[in-house]
Protein backbone atom coordinates (compact mmCIF):
# COMPACT_ATOMS: atom_id res chain seq x y z
CA UNK A 1 0.00 0.00 0.00
CA UNK A 2 0.95 3.50 -0.88
CA UNK A 3 -0.16 5.55 1.97
CA UNK A 4 -1.63 4.50 5.68
CA UNK A 5 -5.62 4.62 5.07
CA UNK A 6 -7.43 7.29 7.69
CA UNK A 7 -8.16 6.50 11.13
CA UNK A 8 -11.61 4.44 11.47
CA UNK A 9 -14.96 6.68 10.80
CA UNK A 10 -16.38 7.41 14.70
CA UNK A 11 -19.52 9.05 12.98
CA UNK A 12 -21.82 6.59 13.31
CA UNK A 13 -23.25 7.10 17.11
CA UNK A 14 -24.27 2.93 16.82
CA UNK A 15 -20.05 2.35 16.78
CA UNK A 16 -19.70 4.70 20.09
CA UNK A 17 -21.24 3.34 23.28
CA UNK A 18 -21.41 5.41 26.20
CA UNK A 19 -17.39 5.41 27.76
CA UNK A 20 -15.96 4.02 24.83
CA UNK A 21 -14.25 6.84 23.76
CA UNK A 22 -10.66 6.97 24.14
CA UNK A 23 -9.73 9.91 26.74
CA UNK A 24 -11.36 13.24 24.92
CA UNK A 25 -11.02 11.39 21.55
CA UNK A 26 -13.74 9.81 19.00
CA UNK A 27 -11.82 6.80 18.23
CA UNK A 28 -13.17 3.58 20.26
CA UNK A 29 -11.38 1.65 23.41
CA UNK A 30 -13.55 -1.49 22.09
CA UNK A 31 -12.11 -1.37 18.57
CA UNK A 32 -8.90 -0.53 19.56
CA UNK A 33 -8.62 -3.27 22.08
CA UNK A 34 -9.92 -6.06 19.14
CA UNK A 35 -6.93 -5.18 16.80
CA UNK A 36 -4.98 -5.57 19.85
CA UNK A 37 -6.13 -9.25 20.44
CA UNK A 38 -6.09 -9.74 16.78
CA UNK A 39 -2.12 -8.83 16.85
CA UNK A 40 -2.03 -11.36 19.86
CA UNK A 41 -3.76 -13.96 17.92
CA UNK A 42 -1.16 -13.69 14.94
CA UNK A 43 1.68 -14.37 16.93
CA UNK A 44 -0.08 -16.83 19.07
CA UNK A 45 -2.24 -18.74 16.71
CA UNK A 46 -4.53 -21.85 17.89
CA UNK A 47 -1.85 -24.82 18.74
CA UNK A 48 -3.05 -26.80 15.36
CA UNK A 49 -0.10 -28.11 13.58
CA UNK A 50 -1.81 -26.20 10.40
CA UNK A 51 -1.60 -23.09 11.98
CA UNK A 52 1.81 -23.28 13.65
CA UNK A 53 3.60 -23.94 9.52
CA UNK A 54 1.28 -21.64 8.41
CA UNK A 55 2.26 -19.12 11.52
CA UNK A 56 6.41 -19.79 10.32
CA UNK A 57 6.05 -19.22 6.85
CA UNK A 58 3.52 -16.39 6.60
CA UNK A 59 5.30 -13.11 5.10
CA UNK A 60 2.57 -11.03 4.48
CA UNK A 61 -0.10 -9.54 6.17
CA UNK A 62 -3.87 -9.53 4.71
CA UNK A 63 -5.47 -6.77 3.46
CA UNK A 64 -8.06 -6.35 6.29
CA UNK A 65 -5.84 -6.69 8.84
CA UNK A 66 -3.26 -4.29 7.17
CA UNK A 67 -6.01 -1.55 6.90
CA UNK A 68 -6.98 -1.82 10.89
CA UNK A 69 -3.18 -1.89 12.12
CA UNK A 70 -2.32 0.98 9.38
CA UNK A 71 -5.61 2.89 11.05
CA UNK A 72 -4.10 2.23 14.54
CA UNK A 73 -0.67 3.54 13.98
CA UNK A 74 -2.34 6.73 12.29
CA UNK A 75 -4.29 6.61 15.53
CA UNK A 76 -0.78 6.41 17.80
CA UNK A 77 0.17 9.99 17.04
CA UNK A 78 -3.20 10.71 19.71
CA UNK A 79 -1.77 11.08 23.06
CA UNK A 80 -4.58 9.78 24.34
CA UNK A 81 -4.43 6.67 22.18
CA UNK A 82 -0.92 6.46 22.57
CA UNK A 83 -1.60 6.26 26.52
CA UNK A 84 -4.24 3.71 25.95
CA UNK A 85 -2.07 1.45 23.98
CA UNK A 86 0.28 1.97 27.07
CA UNK A 87 -1.82 1.16 29.45
CA UNK A 88 -2.74 -2.43 27.71
CA UNK A 89 0.73 -3.39 27.17
CA UNK A 90 1.20 -3.16 23.78
CA UNK A 91 4.91 -2.49 23.80
CA UNK A 92 4.59 -6.08 25.43
CA UNK A 93 2.87 -7.35 21.97
CA UNK A 94 5.16 -5.69 19.62
CA UNK A 95 7.69 -7.59 21.40
CA UNK A 96 6.20 -10.93 20.56
CA UNK A 97 5.25 -9.30 17.08
CA UNK A 98 9.41 -8.77 16.81
CA UNK A 99 10.26 -12.54 17.81
CA UNK A 100 7.68 -14.32 16.11
CA UNK A 101 6.49 -12.53 13.12
CA UNK A 102 8.43 -13.41 9.44
CA UNK A 103 6.14 -10.06 8.47
CA UNK A 104 8.08 -7.37 7.27
CA UNK A 105 4.89 -4.56 6.79
CA UNK A 106 3.82 -6.15 10.37
CA UNK A 107 6.99 -5.43 12.08
CA UNK A 108 7.54 -2.16 10.11
CA UNK A 109 3.90 -0.83 11.48
CA UNK A 110 4.26 -1.97 15.03
CA UNK A 111 7.75 -0.13 15.23
CA UNK A 112 6.18 2.61 13.64
CA UNK A 113 3.78 2.64 16.35
CA UNK A 114 5.91 2.56 18.89
CA UNK A 115 8.28 5.22 17.31
CA UNK A 116 4.47 7.45 17.50
CA UNK A 117 4.03 6.94 21.17
CA UNK A 118 7.69 7.20 21.73
CA UNK A 119 6.78 10.88 21.17
CA UNK A 120 5.32 11.14 24.78
CA UNK A 121 7.82 11.85 27.34
CA UNK A 122 6.25 9.17 30.01
CA UNK A 123 5.67 6.88 27.51
CA UNK A 124 9.29 7.25 25.81
CA UNK A 125 10.30 6.68 29.43
CA UNK A 126 8.70 3.59 29.88
CA UNK A 127 10.10 2.54 26.41
CA UNK A 128 13.35 3.05 26.84
CA UNK A 129 13.71 1.72 30.30
CA UNK A 130 12.59 -1.38 28.68
CA UNK A 131 16.25 -3.33 27.93
CA UNK A 132 14.67 -6.38 26.12
CA UNK A 133 12.55 -3.54 23.98
CA UNK A 134 15.56 -1.69 23.49
CA UNK A 135 17.66 -4.36 22.24
CA UNK A 136 15.27 -6.08 20.31
CA UNK A 137 15.20 -2.92 18.47
CA UNK A 138 18.54 -2.33 17.95
CA UNK A 139 18.27 -5.30 15.84
CA UNK A 140 16.54 -4.31 13.97
CA UNK A 141 19.06 -2.01 12.79
CA UNK A 142 20.31 -5.04 11.14
CA UNK A 143 17.23 -5.68 9.14
CA UNK A 144 16.81 -6.34 5.25
CA UNK A 145 13.70 -4.73 4.94
CA UNK A 146 14.10 -0.54 4.38
CA UNK A 147 10.48 0.18 5.25
CA UNK A 148 11.16 -1.79 8.46
CA UNK A 149 15.01 0.21 9.52
CA UNK A 150 13.40 3.86 8.29
CA UNK A 151 11.26 3.46 11.16
CA UNK A 152 13.62 2.06 13.69
CA UNK A 153 16.00 4.91 12.98
CA UNK A 154 13.20 7.55 13.36
CA UNK A 155 12.54 5.56 17.00
CA UNK A 156 15.66 6.00 17.96
CA UNK A 157 15.71 9.44 16.68
CA UNK A 158 12.72 10.48 18.55
CA UNK A 159 14.26 9.07 21.86
CA UNK A 160 17.62 10.36 21.25
CA UNK A 161 15.85 13.74 20.93
CA UNK A 162 14.41 13.76 24.41
CA UNK A 163 16.73 14.57 26.96
CA UNK A 164 15.40 12.53 30.01
CA UNK A 165 16.21 9.22 28.28
CA UNK A 166 19.49 9.80 25.54
CA UNK A 167 21.48 8.71 27.66
CA UNK A 168 19.99 5.18 28.38
CA UNK A 169 20.22 4.82 24.71
CA UNK A 170 23.83 6.42 24.10
CA UNK A 171 24.51 3.64 26.72
CA UNK A 172 22.74 0.96 25.09
CA UNK A 173 24.47 1.79 21.56
CA UNK A 174 27.83 1.75 23.35
CA UNK A 175 27.48 -1.51 25.38
CA UNK A 176 26.49 -3.18 21.54
CA UNK A 177 29.48 -2.45 19.27
CA UNK A 178 27.83 -4.10 16.66
CA UNK A 179 25.65 -1.33 16.00
CA UNK A 180 27.91 0.34 14.20
CA UNK A 181 28.25 -2.28 11.50
CA UNK A 182 24.79 -2.23 11.25
CA UNK A 183 25.01 1.81 10.73
CA UNK A 184 28.11 1.47 8.34
CA UNK A 185 26.59 -1.30 6.10
CA UNK A 186 23.12 1.37 5.67
CA UNK A 187 25.60 4.58 5.04
CA UNK A 188 27.83 2.60 2.53
CA UNK A 189 25.32 0.33 0.18
CA UNK A 190 21.52 2.00 0.90
CA UNK A 191 20.60 4.16 -2.37
CA UNK A 192 17.03 5.11 -0.30
CA UNK A 193 17.41 8.59 0.27
CA UNK A 194 14.70 8.65 2.94
CA UNK A 195 16.60 5.86 4.80
CA UNK A 196 19.96 7.17 4.19
CA UNK A 197 18.83 10.74 6.06
CA UNK A 198 17.69 9.64 9.19
CA UNK A 199 20.29 6.95 9.78
CA UNK A 200 22.48 10.47 9.28
CA UNK A 201 20.04 12.37 11.70
CA UNK A 202 21.06 9.33 14.41
CA UNK A 203 24.68 9.30 13.67
CA UNK A 204 24.60 12.89 14.08
CA UNK A 205 22.51 13.09 17.16
CA UNK A 206 24.67 10.75 18.70
CA UNK A 207 28.15 12.17 17.86
CA UNK A 208 26.58 15.81 19.25
CA UNK A 209 25.81 13.94 22.33
CA UNK A 210 28.63 11.61 23.37
CA UNK A 211 31.92 12.25 22.54
CA UNK A 212 33.02 9.19 23.78
CA UNK A 213 31.29 6.66 21.51
CA UNK A 214 32.07 9.34 18.32
CA UNK A 215 35.81 8.29 19.20
CA UNK A 216 34.81 4.69 19.30
CA UNK A 217 32.92 4.65 16.17
CA UNK A 218 36.19 6.29 14.88
CA UNK A 219 38.62 3.88 16.30
CA UNK A 220 36.20 0.92 15.09
CA UNK A 221 37.20 -1.56 12.56
CA UNK A 222 34.75 -4.65 12.18
CA UNK A 223 32.50 -6.25 14.64
CA UNK A 224 30.44 -8.52 14.74
CA UNK A 225 26.77 -7.22 13.85
CA UNK A 226 23.26 -8.19 15.45
CA UNK A 227 21.08 -10.00 14.10
CA UNK A 228 22.88 -10.44 10.93
CA UNK A 229 23.06 -14.03 9.24
CA UNK A 230 26.01 -16.34 10.76
CA UNK A 231 26.08 -17.68 6.71
CA UNK A 232 28.94 -15.24 6.44
CA UNK A 233 32.40 -15.43 8.50
CA UNK A 234 33.50 -12.91 9.82
CA UNK A 235 36.54 -12.25 7.84
CA UNK A 236 34.38 -12.19 4.56
CA UNK A 237 32.40 -9.09 6.26
CA UNK A 238 33.53 -5.68 5.18
CA UNK A 239 35.83 -3.53 7.30
CA UNK A 240 33.71 -0.67 7.67
CA UNK A 241 35.64 2.67 8.63
CA UNK A 242 33.49 5.67 9.30
CA UNK A 243 34.22 8.39 7.08
CA UNK A 244 34.14 6.14 4.01
CA UNK A 245 30.62 5.54 5.04
CA UNK A 246 29.82 8.94 5.59
CA UNK A 247 31.56 9.91 2.67
CA UNK A 248 29.16 7.80 0.36
CA UNK A 249 25.97 8.28 2.02
CA UNK A 250 26.97 12.22 0.95
CA UNK A 251 27.46 11.27 -2.25
CA UNK A 252 24.17 9.77 -2.35
CA UNK A 253 21.76 12.22 -0.99
CA UNK A 254 23.68 15.33 -2.38
CA UNK A 255 21.73 15.59 -5.09
CA UNK A 256 18.35 14.93 -3.78
CA UNK A 257 18.22 16.14 -0.41
CA UNK A 258 19.99 19.14 0.53
CA UNK A 259 18.66 18.72 4.34
CA UNK A 260 20.45 15.43 4.59
CA UNK A 261 23.64 16.50 3.11
CA UNK A 262 23.96 19.29 5.50
CA UNK A 263 23.61 16.17 7.89
CA UNK A 264 26.32 14.14 6.71
CA UNK A 265 28.56 17.27 6.78
CA UNK A 266 27.75 18.02 9.96
CA UNK A 267 28.90 14.44 10.84
CA UNK A 268 32.16 15.32 9.10
CA UNK A 269 32.52 18.61 10.97
CA UNK A 270 31.89 16.50 14.28
CA UNK A 271 34.58 14.23 13.75
CA UNK A 272 37.04 17.28 13.43
CA UNK A 273 36.91 18.17 16.62
CA UNK A 274 38.90 15.74 17.98
CA UNK A 275 42.22 14.77 16.81
CA UNK A 276 41.23 11.44 16.21
CA UNK A 277 38.69 12.87 13.51
CA UNK A 278 40.73 14.33 11.76
CA UNK A 279 43.45 11.57 11.89
CA UNK A 280 40.45 9.14 10.32
CA UNK A 281 40.11 11.57 7.67
CA UNK A 282 43.47 12.46 6.26
CA UNK A 283 45.42 9.31 7.73
CA UNK A 284 42.98 7.52 5.30
CA UNK A 285 44.53 5.42 2.32
CA UNK A 286 44.44 8.29 0.03
CA UNK A 287 45.53 10.51 2.15
CA UNK A 288 42.34 12.41 2.80
CA UNK A 289 41.87 12.90 -1.10
CA UNK A 290 38.25 11.53 -1.68
CA UNK A 291 36.95 14.09 1.22
CA UNK A 292 38.42 16.91 -0.34
CA UNK A 293 37.48 16.46 -3.52
CA UNK A 294 34.00 15.96 -2.12
CA UNK A 295 33.96 19.15 -0.37
CA UNK A 296 35.74 21.31 -2.79
CA UNK A 297 33.62 19.81 -6.14
CA UNK A 298 30.30 20.83 -3.38
CA UNK A 299 31.61 24.48 -2.74
CA UNK A 300 33.38 25.40 -5.85
CA UNK A 301 30.44 23.97 -8.47
CA UNK A 302 27.43 23.28 -5.99
CA UNK A 303 27.14 25.42 -3.20
CA UNK A 304 26.77 29.46 -4.29
CA UNK A 305 27.27 29.64 -7.19
CA UNK A 306 28.02 33.15 -9.05
CA UNK A 307 24.54 33.14 -10.87
CA UNK A 308 23.08 32.39 -7.85
CA UNK A 309 21.25 35.22 -5.55
CA UNK A 310 23.14 36.50 -2.93
CA UNK A 311 19.84 35.41 -0.70
CA UNK A 312 21.03 31.85 -1.50
CA UNK A 313 23.95 32.16 1.14
CA UNK A 314 20.82 32.41 3.65
CA UNK A 315 19.82 28.64 2.71
CA UNK A 316 23.32 27.01 2.74
CA UNK A 317 24.93 28.74 5.92
CA UNK A 318 24.82 25.41 7.75
CA UNK A 319 26.28 23.13 5.18
CA UNK A 320 28.33 25.35 3.87
CA UNK A 321 29.46 26.16 7.72
CA UNK A 322 30.14 22.52 7.95
CA UNK A 323 32.23 21.57 5.25
CA UNK A 324 34.28 24.86 5.24
CA UNK A 325 35.16 23.76 9.07
CA UNK A 326 36.39 20.34 7.36
CA UNK A 327 38.46 21.95 4.55
CA UNK A 328 39.73 24.11 6.85
CA UNK A 329 41.48 21.49 9.42
CA UNK A 330 42.12 19.49 6.57
CA UNK A 331 44.38 22.59 5.05
CA UNK A 332 45.99 23.00 8.58
CA UNK A 333 46.52 18.95 9.02
CA UNK A 334 47.80 18.09 5.33
CA UNK A 335 49.57 20.84 3.89
CA UNK A 336 51.90 18.47 2.27
CA UNK A 337 49.66 16.80 0.46
CA UNK A 338 49.79 17.46 -3.38
CA UNK A 339 45.90 17.72 -3.60
CA UNK A 340 46.25 20.86 -1.49
CA UNK A 341 48.59 22.91 -3.03
CA UNK A 342 47.86 26.10 -4.12
CA UNK A 343 47.95 25.97 -7.35
CA UNK A 344 45.26 23.57 -7.53
CA UNK A 345 42.97 25.52 -5.40
CA UNK A 346 42.64 29.23 -6.32
CA UNK A 347 38.74 28.49 -7.25
CA UNK A 348 38.74 27.39 -3.87
CA UNK A 349 39.92 30.70 -3.26
CA UNK A 350 37.71 32.73 -5.70
CA UNK A 351 34.67 30.75 -3.63
CA UNK A 352 35.52 32.22 -0.26
CA UNK A 353 35.68 35.51 -1.17
CA UNK A 354 32.19 35.25 -3.32
CA UNK A 355 31.11 33.47 0.07
CA UNK A 356 31.91 36.72 2.03
CA UNK A 357 30.73 38.90 -0.72
CA UNK A 358 27.18 37.34 -1.10
CA UNK A 359 27.09 37.78 2.98
CA UNK A 360 27.82 41.90 2.75
CA UNK A 361 25.28 42.26 0.26
CA UNK A 362 22.42 39.87 2.48
CA UNK A 363 23.82 42.46 5.64
CA UNK A 364 23.22 45.36 3.40
CA UNK A 365 19.81 44.40 2.24
CA UNK A 366 18.73 43.35 6.32
CA UNK A 367 19.74 46.76 7.40
CA UNK A 368 17.48 48.70 4.49
CA UNK A 369 14.75 46.37 4.65
CA UNK A 370 15.14 46.67 8.71
CA UNK A 371 15.47 50.51 8.54
CA UNK A 372 12.18 50.62 6.04
CA UNK A 373 10.25 48.89 8.91
CA UNK A 374 11.68 50.59 11.98
CA UNK A 375 13.43 53.39 10.94
CA UNK A 376 13.57 55.00 14.31
CA UNK A 377 14.95 52.02 15.96
CA UNK A 378 17.61 50.94 13.38
CA UNK A 379 18.61 54.76 13.35
CA UNK A 380 19.03 54.23 17.42
CA UNK A 381 21.13 51.28 16.87
CA UNK A 382 23.16 51.97 13.75
CA UNK A 383 23.09 48.67 12.62
CA UNK A 384 21.07 45.28 12.49
CA UNK A 385 21.62 42.11 14.70
CA UNK A 386 24.27 39.45 12.46
CA UNK A 387 22.49 36.76 11.91
CA UNK A 388 24.70 34.04 14.34
CA UNK A 389 24.90 31.33 12.07
CA UNK A 390 26.08 33.68 8.98
CA UNK A 391 28.75 35.04 11.82
CA UNK A 392 30.09 31.55 12.23
CA UNK A 393 30.33 31.07 8.65
CA UNK A 394 31.96 34.45 8.02
CA UNK A 395 34.71 33.04 10.74
CA UNK A 396 35.41 29.78 9.35
CA UNK A 397 35.36 31.12 5.60
CA UNK A 398 38.19 33.59 7.09
CA UNK A 399 40.27 31.73 8.90
CA UNK A 400 40.30 29.18 5.38
CA UNK A 401 40.80 32.02 3.70
CA UNK A 402 43.35 33.51 5.37
CA UNK A 403 45.36 30.23 6.28
CA UNK A 404 45.71 30.03 2.27
CA UNK A 405 46.31 33.36 1.25
CA UNK A 406 49.60 33.62 2.98
CA UNK A 407 50.70 30.63 1.17
CA UNK A 408 50.13 32.18 -2.25
CA UNK A 409 53.46 32.77 -4.38
CA UNK A 410 53.66 35.13 -7.21
CA UNK A 411 52.66 32.38 -9.21
CA UNK A 412 49.67 31.57 -8.12
CA UNK A 413 48.42 35.02 -8.13
CA UNK A 414 49.39 35.33 -11.68
CA UNK A 415 47.06 32.33 -12.12
CA UNK A 416 44.57 33.70 -9.77
CA UNK A 417 44.33 36.93 -11.91
CA UNK A 418 44.18 35.31 -15.46
CA UNK A 419 41.75 32.80 -14.41
CA UNK A 420 39.25 35.99 -12.78
CA UNK A 421 39.56 34.22 -8.72
CA UNK A 422 41.35 37.40 -8.23
CA UNK A 423 40.89 41.10 -8.98
CA UNK A 424 40.60 44.24 -6.84
CA UNK A 425 36.83 44.02 -6.18
CA UNK A 426 37.79 40.27 -4.80
CA UNK A 427 40.96 41.69 -3.05
CA UNK A 428 39.11 44.37 -1.53
CA UNK A 429 36.14 42.31 -0.07
CA UNK A 430 38.52 39.30 1.49
CA UNK A 431 40.61 42.26 2.85
CA UNK A 432 37.44 43.95 4.73
CA UNK A 433 36.40 41.37 6.17
CA UNK A 434 39.98 39.21 7.38
CA UNK A 435 41.70 43.07 8.74
CA UNK A 436 42.34 43.61 11.44
CA UNK A 437 42.65 39.92 12.66
CA UNK A 438 44.07 38.49 10.14
CA UNK A 439 46.76 41.23 9.16
CA UNK A 440 49.59 38.81 9.12
CA UNK A 441 47.95 36.40 6.32
CA UNK A 442 47.14 39.84 4.30
CA UNK A 443 50.49 41.22 4.51
CA UNK A 444 52.01 38.37 3.21
CA UNK A 445 49.50 37.84 0.23
CA UNK A 446 50.44 41.41 -0.39
CA UNK A 447 54.02 41.01 -0.58
CA UNK A 448 53.39 38.28 -3.03
CA UNK A 449 50.94 40.43 -4.68
CA UNK A 450 53.61 43.20 -4.96
CA UNK A 451 55.41 40.54 -7.66
CA UNK A 452 52.81 39.92 -9.29
CA UNK A 453 51.12 42.84 -9.91
CA UNK A 454 52.55 45.97 -8.14
CA UNK A 455 49.67 48.38 -9.45
CA UNK A 456 46.99 46.39 -8.26
CA UNK A 457 48.75 45.83 -4.68
CA UNK A 458 49.17 49.52 -4.19
CA UNK A 459 45.56 50.21 -5.17
CA UNK A 460 44.62 48.22 -2.25
CA UNK A 461 47.09 49.82 0.26
CA UNK A 462 45.73 53.12 -0.36
CA UNK A 463 42.26 51.27 0.19
CA UNK A 464 43.43 50.29 3.49
CA UNK A 465 45.83 52.56 5.00
CA UNK A 466 46.79 50.41 8.13
CA UNK A 467 48.61 48.11 5.35
CA UNK A 468 50.35 51.38 4.03
CA UNK A 469 51.33 52.42 7.51
CA UNK A 470 53.00 49.10 8.68
CA UNK A 471 54.55 48.02 5.55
Amino acid sequence: MDRNPSPPSSDAEDEQAAGDSIGNTVYSKHWLFSILTKLIEVISPEKSDSNLNHEEVQTELNEEMENDICKMWDMSMDEDVALFLQEFNAPDIFMGVFAKSKCPRLIEICVGILGNMACFQDICMSISKDDNLGQMLLQHLCDSDSPTLLETSRLLLTCLSQAEVANIWVERIRENPSVYDCVCFIMSSSTNVELLVKVGEVVDKLFDLDEELMLNWIKNGSCQSVGQSTDDSPEERPDFKIVPCVLEAAKQVRSDNPEGLDVYMHILQLLTTVDEGIQAIVQSPDGGRETWTLLYGLVCHELCQPDDPPIIIQEQKSVLASILSVLSAMFASQIQQEYVKMRKNMPLIGSLIRILQNMEDCGKRSFDNSKKSQPEETEKSGTVEEDFHLKILKDICCELLSNMLQDLTKENILEGLNQGHLNEQKCSCAFQNLLPLYFTSVESFLEALREADQTLADSLEKRFPSLRLQT
